[in-house]
C-alpha cells in the first residue's frame, strides 16, 4: 500500500466512521438513519437549487478557512478571522450602497474595501504581536467582541433605527441572473469565482514567491529566520494582515452575493470559528481547504434538510455534523494504523 492510496484511503474512511457513528446515534435516539442520510444527501444534492445553495454555502467558509490556513503555514493561529469578516462584510455593504459608479469600477471598489477592512483588523494583532509580544490568541479573540460592536454601532449609526443599512447597487453585486436561472432561482453568486481566485492567490504566495519562502520560514523557526536575515517582525505582520485580507473577503461574499447588505448583528457568524476547522480539515493547504470547505459547507447546508424530511430534532443533527467532522478531524489515528498494517504486510 502507497502513500499516495493512504492518502486517499484516510478522509474516505474518516468519512464513513464519522457516518456509522452518527448513525448509531440516531439509532439510539430513535430515529431512521436511513431516512436521516437521504435526508442529508436531498439536501445537498437533490435538485439544482440545493446544489446551488450549497455551493453558496461553501463560498464564505472557503475564504474563511484560506485565512486560518495561510496564518497556520506562518506559525501564527489567527483567531480572529470572524471580527475580520464582520468589518468585511460591512465595508463591502457601505461601498455598495454609499457609491454609484459603472460595475467594472463598483463592484472591485467593493471587494477591496472588504479586504481592506480585514487587513487592517488583522493587522493590528500583527503589529501587537511583532511589537509587544502580545500573544495573536488573546488579541484576535479581543479584536472579534470589539468588531462585533464597532460595526452594530456603526450600523445602527447609518440605518436611522431600521438596524441594517440600504441595499447595495445592482452595480456592486456579485448576484448573477444566470447562475440563479441555472440554479432554480438558488443564492449562488459570482462570489465563489472570487473564493477560487484567492484559493490560487494563496498557493502562488506560499510556493512561488521569496516572500512566501519568508512567511514559512519565520513560521517555522523565528531564530533561524532572523539568524539568515529575515525581518522577523515584518513578515508576523505581513503574515497577519494578508490572512485579514483573506477574512474581509469572506464578509464580501455575505455583503455583495447571499444578503445584500449588512445588518445589526446578535452574535458571531459563526463562519470565521468555522474557518479554524475547515482549515484543519484541509491539513492547512489551499487545495485541502476546498475540499475541507466543500465537506463543512455541504453538511451546514444539507442538515437543513434533516428536520423537515426525516424528524431529526436539529440538536442531534448537530451531534452527527460534529461526529463526521471530529473523524475526519481525527484523520491521523486512522493514518497511523493503515502504516502500520502497511508495514506488517511489508514484513510478511
Amino acid at each position: 500500500m502507497s502513500n499516495r492510496v493512504i492518502n486517499i484511503l484516510v478522509p474516505i474512511i474518516s468519512i464513513i466512521i464519522g457516518l456509522i457513528v452518527g448513525a448509531i446515534v440516531m439509532l439510539v435516539s430513535g430515529y431512521d438513519p436511513i431516512q436521516g442520510y437521504i435526508a442529508l444527501w436531498t439536501g445537498i444534492f437533490g435538485d439544482s437549487y440545493s446544489i446551488g445553495n450549497t455551493i453558496r454555502q461553501i463560498t464564505p467558509y472557503l475564504l474563511a478557512g484560506l485565512a486560518v490556513a495561510f496564518a497556520f503555514r506562518t506559525g501564527l493561529f489567527n483567531i480572529g478571522v470572524e471580527g475580520q469578516l464582520i468589518l468585511g462584510w460591512l465595508a463591502a455593504a457601505w461601498v455598495g450602497y454609499a457609491f454609484e459608479l459603472p460595475k467594472i469600477i463598483h463592484l472591485p471598489l467593493a471587494l477591496l474595501a472588504a479586504a481592506a477592512a480585514g487587513a487592517f483588523w488583522a493587522f493590528i494583532a500583527g503589529f501587537l504581536k511583532a511589537k509587544f509580544k502580545v500573544h495573536e490568541v488573546i488579541a484576535t479573540i479581543m479584536l472579534n467582541y470589539t468588531a462585533l460592536y464597532i460595526a452594530n454601532a456603526v450600523i445602527k449609526k447609518l440605518s436611522d433605527g431600521s438596524f441594517k443599512t440600504e441595499r447595495i447597487h445592482e452595480t456592486a453585486s456579485l448576484r448573477s441572473p444566470f447562475l440563479r436561472e441555472l440554479t432554480d432561482n438558488s443564492s449562488l453568486h459570482y462570489g465563489i469565482i472570487v473564493a477560487i481566485i484567492m484559493v490560487v492567490v494563496m498557493w502562488f504566495i506560499l510556493e512561488k514567491t521569496t516572500r512566501g519562502y519568508e512567511l514559512k520560514a519565520v513560521g517555522l523557526n523565528q531564530h533561524a529566520a532572523e539568524y539568515s536575515g529575515m525581518s522577523v517582525n515584518k513578515n508576523i505582520i505581513l503574515a497577519m494582515t494578508i490572512s485579514g485580507m483573506f477574512a474581509g473577503l469572506g464578509g464580501a461574499m455575505e455583503a455583495l452575493g447571499t444578503f445584500q447588505n449588512a445588518s445589526i448583528k446578535a452574535g458571531f457568524t459563526g463562519i470565521g470559528f468555522d474557518g479554524i476547522a475547515v482549515a484543519l480539515l484541509g491539513a492547512n493547504t489551499p487545495l485541502g481547504v476546498v475540499f475541507g470547505a466543500s465537506l463543512f459547507g455541504s453538511l451546514k447546508y444539507g442538515a437543513l434538510n434533516m428536520p423537515n424530511a426525516a424528524g431529526i430534532p436539529e440538536e442531534i443533527v448537530s451531534i452527527i455534523i460534529a461526529l463526521i467532522i471530529f473523524f475526519v478531524a481525527s484523520g491521523y489515528i486512522i493514518r497511523v494504523v493503515l502504516q502500520k498494517l502497511k508495514k506488517k504486510k511489508e514484513g510478511q
